[in-house]
Protein backbone atom coordinates (compact mmCIF):
# COMPACT_ATOMS: atom_id res chain seq x y z
CA UNK A 1 0.00 0.00 0.00
CA UNK A 2 0.87 3.21 -0.72
CA UNK A 3 2.03 6.03 1.93
CA UNK A 4 0.25 8.22 -0.10
CA UNK A 5 -3.39 6.33 1.02
CA UNK A 6 -2.06 5.43 4.57
CA UNK A 7 -1.75 9.22 4.74
CA UNK A 8 -5.22 9.86 3.37
CA UNK A 9 -6.73 7.04 5.72
CA UNK A 10 -5.23 8.61 8.60
CA UNK A 11 -6.43 12.01 7.50
CA UNK A 12 -9.93 10.50 7.11
CA UNK A 13 -10.17 9.09 10.54
CA UNK A 14 -9.03 12.00 12.41
CA UNK A 15 -11.95 14.23 10.82
CA UNK A 16 -14.45 11.54 11.63
CA UNK A 17 -13.08 11.95 15.28
CA UNK A 18 -12.48 15.83 15.18
CA UNK A 19 -16.60 15.76 14.08
CA UNK A 20 -17.53 14.00 17.25
CA UNK A 21 -15.52 16.44 19.69
CA UNK A 22 -17.01 19.32 17.70
CA UNK A 23 -20.64 17.96 19.18
CA UNK A 24 -19.62 16.19 22.11
CA UNK A 25 -17.51 19.04 23.59
CA UNK A 26 -20.59 20.54 25.85
CA UNK A 27 -20.11 23.51 27.52
CA UNK A 28 -16.11 23.35 27.42
CA UNK A 29 -16.64 23.20 31.16
CA UNK A 30 -14.48 20.80 34.13
CA UNK A 31 -18.00 19.00 35.10
CA UNK A 32 -18.29 17.91 31.01
CA UNK A 33 -14.60 17.56 30.97
CA UNK A 34 -14.07 15.12 34.03
CA UNK A 35 -17.19 13.43 34.42
CA UNK A 36 -19.72 13.95 31.07
CA UNK A 37 -22.00 15.52 33.88
CA UNK A 38 -22.64 11.77 34.65
CA UNK A 39 -25.50 10.59 31.64
CA UNK A 40 -23.28 8.52 29.39
CA UNK A 41 -25.55 5.42 29.04
CA UNK A 42 -24.30 2.31 29.83
CA UNK A 43 -23.97 0.29 26.99
CA UNK A 44 -22.15 2.94 25.06
CA UNK A 45 -19.16 3.16 28.10
CA UNK A 46 -19.21 -0.65 27.44
CA UNK A 47 -18.40 -0.92 24.37
CA UNK A 48 -16.09 1.80 24.12
CA UNK A 49 -14.51 0.34 26.73
CA UNK A 50 -13.34 -2.90 24.75
CA UNK A 51 -11.31 -0.73 22.40
CA UNK A 52 -9.78 1.13 24.64
CA UNK A 53 -8.77 -1.66 26.87
CA UNK A 54 -7.59 -3.65 24.12
CA UNK A 55 -5.31 -0.71 22.82
CA UNK A 56 -2.74 -0.74 20.11
CA UNK A 57 -0.44 -3.14 22.35
CA UNK A 58 -3.00 -5.94 22.26
CA UNK A 59 -3.91 -4.79 18.13
CA UNK A 60 -0.39 -5.81 16.84
CA UNK A 61 1.67 -7.16 20.01
CA UNK A 62 -1.07 -10.22 21.03
CA UNK A 63 -1.11 -11.54 17.72
CA UNK A 64 2.86 -11.37 17.23
CA UNK A 65 3.14 -13.15 20.78
CA UNK A 66 1.12 -16.08 19.33
CA UNK A 67 4.36 -17.27 17.86
CA UNK A 68 6.72 -17.22 20.54
CA UNK A 69 3.84 -17.84 23.08
CA UNK A 70 1.09 -20.09 21.47
CA UNK A 71 -2.32 -19.11 23.11
CA UNK A 72 -0.84 -19.39 26.78
CA UNK A 73 -1.66 -15.18 26.98
CA UNK A 74 -5.34 -16.77 27.25
CA UNK A 75 -4.85 -17.92 30.87
CA UNK A 76 -4.13 -13.93 31.71
CA UNK A 77 -7.48 -13.54 29.57
CA UNK A 78 -9.30 -15.82 31.77
CA UNK A 79 -8.19 -14.14 34.50
CA UNK A 80 -9.34 -10.99 33.85
CA UNK A 81 -13.10 -11.81 33.23
CA UNK A 82 -12.88 -12.63 37.28
CA UNK A 83 -10.69 -9.31 38.05
CA UNK A 84 -13.49 -7.54 36.33
CA UNK A 85 -16.63 -8.94 38.61
CA UNK A 86 -14.22 -7.90 41.40
CA UNK A 87 -13.83 -4.13 40.32
CA UNK A 88 -17.75 -4.42 39.21
CA UNK A 89 -19.02 -5.93 43.02
CA UNK A 90 -16.25 -4.55 45.13
CA UNK A 91 -14.44 -1.20 44.23
CA UNK A 92 -17.39 0.29 42.49
CA UNK A 93 -20.03 0.93 45.35
CA UNK A 94 -16.92 2.77 47.20
CA UNK A 95 -16.18 4.88 44.45
CA UNK A 96 -20.48 5.64 44.09
CA UNK A 97 -20.88 6.15 47.12
CA UNK A 98 -18.12 8.78 47.90
CA UNK A 99 -19.51 10.11 44.80
CA UNK A 100 -15.25 10.36 43.68
CA UNK A 101 -13.84 12.41 40.48
CA UNK A 102 -10.69 11.24 41.39
CA UNK A 103 -10.63 7.53 42.75
CA UNK A 104 -7.60 8.16 44.69
CA UNK A 105 -9.73 10.71 47.01
CA UNK A 106 -11.03 7.58 48.62
CA UNK A 107 -7.33 7.08 49.90
CA UNK A 108 -7.71 11.11 51.22
CA UNK A 109 -10.95 9.89 53.16
CA UNK A 110 -9.62 6.54 54.21
CA UNK A 111 -5.86 7.45 55.49
CA UNK A 112 -5.27 11.33 55.08
CA UNK A 113 -3.19 13.75 52.27
CA UNK A 114 0.18 11.56 52.58
CA UNK A 115 -1.70 8.33 50.91
CA UNK A 116 -3.63 10.33 48.45
CA UNK A 117 -0.87 11.73 47.44
CA UNK A 118 1.14 8.53 47.05
CA UNK A 119 -1.53 6.84 44.86
CA UNK A 120 -2.07 9.27 42.56
CA UNK A 121 1.51 9.42 41.87
CA UNK A 122 1.88 5.88 41.31
CA UNK A 123 -1.21 5.94 39.05
CA UNK A 124 0.74 8.81 37.61
CA UNK A 125 3.89 6.79 36.76
CA UNK A 126 1.74 3.67 35.77
CA UNK A 127 -0.24 5.42 33.26
CA UNK A 128 2.57 7.65 32.08
CA UNK A 129 4.68 4.57 31.04
CA UNK A 130 0.94 2.82 29.87
CA UNK A 131 -0.18 5.29 27.71
CA UNK A 132 3.29 5.49 26.37
CA UNK A 133 4.09 2.16 25.59
CA UNK A 134 0.68 2.09 23.38
CA UNK A 135 1.30 5.22 21.64
CA UNK A 136 5.04 4.14 21.27
CA UNK A 137 3.66 0.96 19.53
CA UNK A 138 1.56 2.95 16.64
CA UNK A 139 4.17 5.58 16.21
CA UNK A 140 7.03 2.99 15.06
CA UNK A 141 4.35 1.54 12.31
CA UNK A 142 3.73 4.59 11.04
CA UNK A 143 7.38 5.88 11.28
CA UNK A 144 8.49 2.28 9.32
CA UNK A 145 5.58 2.17 6.82
CA UNK A 146 4.27 5.47 6.17
CA UNK A 147 6.74 8.83 7.66
CA UNK A 148 10.42 7.06 6.91
CA UNK A 149 9.68 7.45 2.92
CA UNK A 150 8.82 11.33 3.40
CA UNK A 151 12.31 11.41 5.47
CA UNK A 152 10.17 12.60 8.74
CA UNK A 153 11.94 11.99 11.64
CA UNK A 154 10.45 9.48 14.72
CA UNK A 155 9.79 12.62 16.75
CA UNK A 156 7.99 14.82 14.80
CA UNK A 157 5.47 11.54 14.05
CA UNK A 158 5.29 11.02 17.70
CA UNK A 159 4.29 15.30 18.23
CA UNK A 160 1.96 14.72 15.65
CA UNK A 161 0.19 11.99 17.35
CA UNK A 162 -0.05 13.61 20.81
CA UNK A 163 -1.31 17.23 18.80
CA UNK A 164 -4.09 15.31 17.16
CA UNK A 165 -4.93 13.43 20.57
CA UNK A 166 -4.70 16.81 22.43
CA UNK A 167 -7.62 18.77 19.82
CA UNK A 168 -10.11 16.87 19.91
CA UNK A 169 -9.75 16.14 23.59
CA UNK A 170 -8.90 19.29 24.76
CA UNK A 171 -12.64 20.83 25.51
CA UNK A 172 -15.08 17.76 25.85
CA UNK A 173 -12.48 15.69 27.82
CA UNK A 174 -13.94 12.57 28.94
CA UNK A 175 -17.59 13.53 27.06
CA UNK A 176 -16.05 13.25 23.85
CA UNK A 177 -13.71 9.92 24.69
CA UNK A 178 -17.47 8.20 25.64
CA UNK A 179 -18.43 8.80 22.11
CA UNK A 180 -14.82 8.61 20.13
CA UNK A 181 -14.26 5.14 21.97
CA UNK A 182 -17.10 3.40 20.23
CA UNK A 183 -16.06 4.57 17.04
CA UNK A 184 -12.85 3.66 17.32
CA UNK A 185 -13.80 0.30 18.65
CA UNK A 186 -16.22 -0.47 15.93
CA UNK A 187 -13.27 -0.03 13.62
CA UNK A 188 -10.98 -2.65 15.51
CA UNK A 189 -13.66 -5.45 15.91
CA UNK A 190 -13.99 -4.83 11.51
CA UNK A 191 -10.56 -5.15 11.18
CA UNK A 192 -9.52 -8.36 12.99
CA UNK A 193 -12.25 -9.82 11.59
CA UNK A 194 -12.38 -8.78 8.19
CA UNK A 195 -8.32 -9.75 8.53
CA UNK A 196 -8.94 -13.20 9.55
CA UNK A 197 -11.60 -13.00 6.68
CA UNK A 198 -9.39 -12.53 3.88
CA UNK A 199 -6.42 -14.06 5.23
CA UNK A 200 -8.40 -17.33 5.44
CA UNK A 201 -9.61 -16.62 1.96
CA UNK A 202 -5.91 -16.01 0.50
CA UNK A 203 -4.90 -19.31 1.87
CA UNK A 204 -7.81 -21.17 0.42
CA UNK A 205 -9.46 -21.97 3.63
CA UNK A 206 -12.63 -21.60 4.93
CA UNK A 207 -13.29 -20.98 8.85
CA UNK A 208 -13.78 -24.65 9.44
CA UNK A 209 -10.31 -25.61 7.27
CA UNK A 210 -8.13 -23.23 9.71
CA UNK A 211 -9.89 -24.96 12.60
CA UNK A 212 -8.98 -28.03 11.68
CA UNK A 213 -5.48 -27.58 9.63
CA UNK A 214 -2.23 -28.97 11.10
CA UNK A 215 -1.18 -25.77 11.01
CA UNK A 216 -3.02 -24.41 13.57
CA UNK A 217 -2.02 -26.75 15.81
CA UNK A 218 1.34 -25.33 16.53
CA UNK A 219 -0.12 -22.81 17.74
CA UNK A 220 -3.11 -23.97 19.89
CA UNK A 221 -1.49 -24.59 23.24
CA UNK A 222 -3.48 -22.78 25.93
CA UNK A 223 -3.34 -23.93 29.19
CA UNK A 224 0.22 -24.83 30.66
CA UNK A 225 0.71 -27.19 33.78
CA UNK A 226 3.32 -28.91 33.48
CA UNK A 227 5.66 -27.23 36.01
CA UNK A 228 5.12 -24.49 38.77
CA UNK A 229 8.64 -23.22 37.63
CA UNK A 230 7.64 -22.15 34.51
CA UNK A 231 6.90 -18.65 33.91
CA UNK A 232 3.57 -19.45 32.07
CA UNK A 233 2.29 -21.49 34.43
CA UNK A 234 -1.85 -21.65 34.23
CA UNK A 235 -2.18 -21.02 38.31
CA UNK A 236 0.59 -17.95 37.66
CA UNK A 237 -1.40 -16.93 34.57
CA UNK A 238 -4.85 -17.09 36.03
CA UNK A 239 -3.69 -15.58 39.48
CA UNK A 240 -1.88 -12.55 37.93
CA UNK A 241 -4.59 -11.69 35.36
CA UNK A 242 -7.43 -11.21 38.30
CA UNK A 243 -4.97 -8.89 39.79
CA UNK A 244 -4.13 -6.65 36.75
CA UNK A 245 -7.65 -6.29 36.01
CA UNK A 246 -8.00 -5.17 39.47
CA UNK A 247 -5.17 -3.27 39.37
CA UNK A 248 -5.15 -1.72 35.80
CA UNK A 249 -8.79 -1.51 35.79
CA UNK A 250 -10.40 -0.98 39.04
CA UNK A 251 -7.51 1.33 40.61
CA UNK A 252 -7.04 3.14 37.31
CA UNK A 253 -8.13 6.38 37.23
CA UNK A 254 -8.01 6.36 33.41
CA UNK A 255 -10.38 3.24 33.15
CA UNK A 256 -12.59 4.04 36.28
CA UNK A 257 -13.47 7.58 34.92
CA UNK A 258 -15.13 6.06 32.13
CA UNK A 259 -17.20 4.16 34.61
CA UNK A 260 -17.97 7.49 36.89
CA UNK A 261 -19.81 8.80 34.17
CA UNK A 262 -22.56 6.72 34.17
CA UNK A 263 -25.70 7.50 35.53
CA UNK A 264 -25.90 5.04 38.42
CA UNK A 265 -23.84 2.48 40.04
CA UNK A 266 -26.44 -0.16 38.88
CA UNK A 267 -25.67 1.22 35.07
CA UNK A 268 -22.02 1.04 35.73
CA UNK A 269 -21.91 -2.08 36.92
CA UNK A 270 -23.66 -3.32 33.49
CA UNK A 271 -21.52 -1.81 31.98
CA UNK A 272 -18.41 -3.94 33.20
CA UNK A 273 -19.79 -7.01 33.67
CA UNK A 274 -20.76 -7.38 29.77
CA UNK A 275 -17.55 -5.42 29.18
CA UNK A 276 -15.78 -7.95 30.85
CA UNK A 277 -17.47 -10.84 28.33
CA UNK A 278 -16.93 -9.55 25.20
CA UNK A 279 -12.99 -8.54 25.89
CA UNK A 280 -12.48 -12.20 26.37
CA UNK A 281 -14.10 -12.79 23.12
CA UNK A 282 -12.66 -10.58 21.04
CA UNK A 283 -8.84 -10.91 22.71
CA UNK A 284 -9.47 -14.96 21.45
CA UNK A 285 -9.89 -13.38 18.35
CA UNK A 286 -6.55 -11.62 18.00
CA UNK A 287 -5.17 -14.40 19.19
CA UNK A 288 -6.63 -16.33 16.11
CA UNK A 289 -5.17 -13.92 13.68
CA UNK A 290 -2.05 -14.31 15.28
CA UNK A 291 -1.91 -17.78 14.73
CA UNK A 292 -3.02 -17.05 11.03
CA UNK A 293 -0.45 -14.40 10.83
CA UNK A 294 2.66 -16.89 10.97
CA UNK A 295 0.79 -19.57 8.90
CA UNK A 296 0.54 -16.91 6.46
CA UNK A 297 4.22 -15.61 6.84
CA UNK A 298 5.37 -19.33 7.09
CA UNK A 299 3.24 -20.43 3.61
CA UNK A 300 4.57 -16.99 1.52
CA UNK A 301 8.19 -16.78 2.77
CA UNK A 302 8.07 -13.74 4.88
CA UNK A 303 10.45 -12.80 7.15
CA UNK A 304 9.62 -10.89 10.67
CA UNK A 305 10.52 -7.34 10.12
CA UNK A 306 13.46 -5.78 12.21
CA UNK A 307 13.70 -2.86 14.65
CA UNK A 308 17.05 -1.70 15.99
CA UNK A 309 18.09 -4.50 13.83
CA UNK A 310 15.92 -7.38 16.01
CA UNK A 311 13.57 -9.46 14.49
CA UNK A 312 10.26 -8.19 16.56
CA UNK A 313 7.38 -10.21 16.07
CA UNK A 314 4.98 -7.09 16.64
CA UNK A 315 5.62 -5.92 13.44
CA UNK A 316 4.27 -8.88 11.54
CA UNK A 317 0.74 -7.89 11.21
CA UNK A 318 1.53 -4.25 9.89
CA UNK A 319 3.89 -5.98 7.11
CA UNK A 320 1.21 -8.44 6.11
CA UNK A 321 -1.50 -5.97 6.01
CA UNK A 322 0.61 -2.96 4.38
CA UNK A 323 3.22 -5.39 2.33
CA UNK A 324 1.55 -8.19 1.01
CA UNK A 325 -0.50 -8.86 -1.68
CA UNK A 326 -4.02 -9.54 0.27
CA UNK A 327 -4.95 -6.20 -1.04
CA UNK A 328 -6.03 -2.83 -0.42
CA UNK A 329 -9.34 -3.65 1.48
CA UNK A 330 -6.81 -5.50 4.73
CA UNK A 331 -4.41 -2.54 4.35
CA UNK A 332 -6.67 0.22 4.83
CA UNK A 333 -8.84 -2.23 7.66
CA UNK A 334 -5.65 -2.75 9.20
CA UNK A 335 -4.67 0.86 9.45
CA UNK A 336 -8.19 2.14 10.53
CA UNK A 337 -8.31 -1.04 13.38
CA UNK A 338 -4.84 0.39 14.18
CA UNK A 339 -5.10 4.13 15.05
CA UNK A 340 -8.78 3.30 16.50
CA UNK A 341 -6.80 0.61 19.36
CA UNK A 342 -4.17 2.93 19.92
CA UNK A 343 -5.91 6.23 20.20
CA UNK A 344 -8.92 4.58 22.14
CA UNK A 345 -7.00 4.10 25.01
CA UNK A 346 -4.11 6.98 24.33
CA UNK A 347 -6.64 10.07 23.94
CA UNK A 348 -8.39 8.61 27.56
CA UNK A 349 -5.08 8.08 29.13
CA UNK A 350 -4.29 11.85 28.70
CA UNK A 351 -7.82 13.26 30.16
CA UNK A 352 -7.30 10.98 33.27
CA UNK A 353 -3.97 12.18 33.75
CA UNK A 354 -5.19 15.25 33.30
CA UNK A 355 -7.98 14.78 35.53
CA UNK A 356 -6.30 13.13 38.53
CA UNK A 357 -3.25 15.76 38.36
CA UNK A 358 -6.17 18.24 38.60
CA UNK A 359 -7.80 17.29 41.27
CA UNK A 360 -4.85 14.57 43.38
CA UNK A 361 -2.17 17.32 43.28
CA UNK A 362 -3.38 20.93 42.55
CA UNK A 363 -6.62 20.67 44.46
CA UNK A 364 -8.81 22.21 41.90
CA UNK A 365 -11.83 21.85 43.56
CA UNK A 366 -10.84 24.56 46.25
CA UNK A 367 -10.24 27.42 42.95
CA UNK A 368 -12.88 29.51 41.27
CA UNK A 369 -14.39 28.57 38.25
CA UNK A 370 -12.46 30.67 36.19
CA UNK A 371 -9.31 29.52 37.37
CA UNK A 372 -9.96 26.11 37.42
CA UNK A 373 -10.03 26.09 33.54
CA UNK A 374 -7.49 27.75 33.03
CA UNK A 375 -5.46 25.19 34.96
CA UNK A 376 -7.11 22.69 33.35
CA UNK A 377 -5.93 23.82 29.94
CA UNK A 378 -2.77 24.32 30.91
CA UNK A 379 -2.43 20.98 32.31
CA UNK A 380 -3.46 18.95 29.39
CA UNK A 381 -1.06 20.64 27.09
CA UNK A 382 1.93 19.93 29.99
CA UNK A 383 0.92 15.77 30.11
CA UNK A 384 1.00 16.18 26.24
CA UNK A 385 4.42 17.63 26.38
CA UNK A 386 5.36 14.89 28.89
CA UNK A 387 4.18 11.62 26.76
CA UNK A 388 5.77 12.74 23.48
CA UNK A 389 9.31 12.78 25.71
CA UNK A 390 8.88 9.40 27.52
CA UNK A 391 7.86 8.08 23.62
CA UNK A 392 10.95 8.98 22.50
CA UNK A 393 13.02 8.19 24.88
CA UNK A 394 11.30 4.28 24.51
CA UNK A 395 12.43 4.38 20.96
CA UNK A 396 16.03 4.06 21.84
CA UNK A 397 16.23 2.06 25.23
CA UNK A 398 12.99 0.03 24.82
CA UNK A 399 14.04 -3.49 23.91
CA UNK A 400 11.33 -6.19 24.62
CA UNK A 401 7.83 -7.29 23.30
CA UNK A 402 5.47 -4.52 24.17
CA UNK A 403 2.69 -6.26 25.70
CA UNK A 404 5.19 -7.99 27.90
CA UNK A 405 6.91 -5.51 28.91
CA UNK A 406 3.76 -3.36 29.67
CA UNK A 407 2.26 -6.08 32.18
CA UNK A 408 6.31 -6.32 33.77
CA UNK A 409 6.60 -2.66 34.64
CA UNK A 410 2.70 -2.83 35.93
CA UNK A 411 3.94 -5.31 38.57
CA UNK A 412 6.15 -2.38 39.84
CA UNK A 413 4.00 0.24 39.72
CA UNK A 414 0.46 -0.69 40.73
CA UNK A 415 1.35 -2.98 43.38
CA UNK A 416 1.53 0.11 46.00
CA UNK A 417 -1.97 1.05 45.06
CA UNK A 418 -3.50 -2.37 45.15
CA UNK A 419 -1.77 -2.46 48.82
CA UNK A 420 -3.14 1.10 49.72
CA UNK A 421 -6.72 -0.09 48.47
CA UNK A 422 -6.49 -3.28 50.09
CA UNK A 423 -5.52 -2.23 53.43
CA UNK A 424 -8.65 0.50 53.13
CA UNK A 425 -11.08 -1.50 52.36
CA UNK A 426 -10.54 -4.92 54.33
CA UNK A 427 -8.93 -3.62 57.57
CA UNK A 428 -10.36 -1.17 60.29
CA UNK A 429 -6.99 0.04 60.90
CA UNK A 430 -5.77 4.07 60.71
CA UNK A 431 -2.18 4.34 59.80
CA UNK A 432 0.22 7.02 60.42
CA UNK A 433 -0.42 8.78 57.08
CA UNK A 434 2.88 10.55 56.94
CA UNK A 435 4.73 7.26 56.30
CA UNK A 436 2.83 5.98 53.86
CA UNK A 437 5.24 6.77 50.89
CA UNK A 438 8.16 5.13 52.71
CA UNK A 439 6.30 1.82 52.61
CA UNK A 440 5.10 2.19 49.20
CA UNK A 441 9.14 3.05 47.74
CA UNK A 442 10.29 0.37 49.66
CA UNK A 443 7.69 -2.03 48.50
CA UNK A 444 8.74 -1.25 45.08
CA UNK A 445 12.34 -1.96 45.48
CA UNK A 446 11.48 -4.75 47.30
CA UNK A 447 9.73 -6.59 44.26
CA UNK A 448 12.07 -5.08 41.37
CA UNK A 449 15.16 -6.75 43.55
CA UNK A 450 13.13 -9.93 43.58
CA UNK A 451 12.14 -9.34 40.00
CA UNK A 452 16.26 -9.49 39.02
CA UNK A 453 17.08 -12.66 40.86
CA UNK A 454 18.37 -15.20 38.03
CA UNK A 455 15.78 -18.17 37.67
CA UNK A 456 19.09 -20.29 38.62
CA UNK A 457 19.04 -19.05 42.04
CA UNK A 458 15.83 -19.61 42.93
CA UNK A 459 15.52 -24.16 41.50
CA UNK A 460 14.92 -23.01 38.29
CA UNK A 461 11.61 -21.11 38.93
CA UNK A 462 10.77 -18.29 36.98
CA UNK A 463 8.90 -15.37 38.24
CA UNK A 464 5.78 -14.02 36.00
CA UNK A 465 3.00 -12.28 36.60
CA UNK A 466 3.31 -12.85 40.41
CA UNK A 467 5.28 -9.80 40.95
CA UNK A 468 1.78 -7.38 40.98
CA UNK A 469 0.64 -9.23 43.63
CA UNK A 470 3.32 -9.93 45.75
CA UNK A 471 3.95 -5.85 45.50
CA UNK A 472 0.42 -5.40 46.82
CA UNK A 473 0.87 -7.84 49.37
CA UNK A 474 4.62 -6.32 51.24
CA UNK A 475 2.91 -2.90 50.72
CA UNK A 476 -0.24 -4.42 52.81
CA UNK A 477 2.28 -5.98 55.57
CA UNK A 478 4.20 -2.06 55.32
CA UNK A 479 1.11 -0.51 55.90
CA UNK A 480 0.23 -2.80 59.21
CA UNK A 481 3.69 -1.65 60.78
CA UNK A 482 2.86 2.09 60.37
CA UNK A 483 -0.54 1.42 61.89
CA UNK A 484 -1.57 3.98 64.81
CA UNK A 485 -2.65 2.14 68.21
Amino acid sequence: MSSSIIFFVIIAYFSCLFIISRYTEGKDDNSTFFSANKESPWYLVAFGMVGASLSGITFISVPGDVGKFEFTYFQVVIGYMFGYFIVAFVLLPIYYKLNLTSIYEYLKERFGPTSHKTGAFFFFVSRIIGASFRLFLVAIVLQQFVFDSWNIPFEITVIISILLIWIYTYKGGIQTIVWTDTLQTGFMLVSVILSIYLINKSLDWSILDFITSEELKNYDNIIITDSLLERNHFIKSFVGGIFITVCMTGLDQDMMQKNLTCKSLKDAQKNMVVFSIVLVIVTFLFMVLGALLFIYSKKNNIDIPLMNGIPNPDLLFPEIALNSDLGIIIGVTFLLGLIAAAYSSADSALTSLTTSFCIDFLDLKNKSNSVQKKIRKQTHVVMSIILVIVIIIFKNYLNTNVIDGLLTVAGYTYGPLLGLFAFGIFTNYQINDKYVWIVALCSVLIVLFIGNIPSSSLGNYRIGYELLPLNGLITFLGLILIRRK
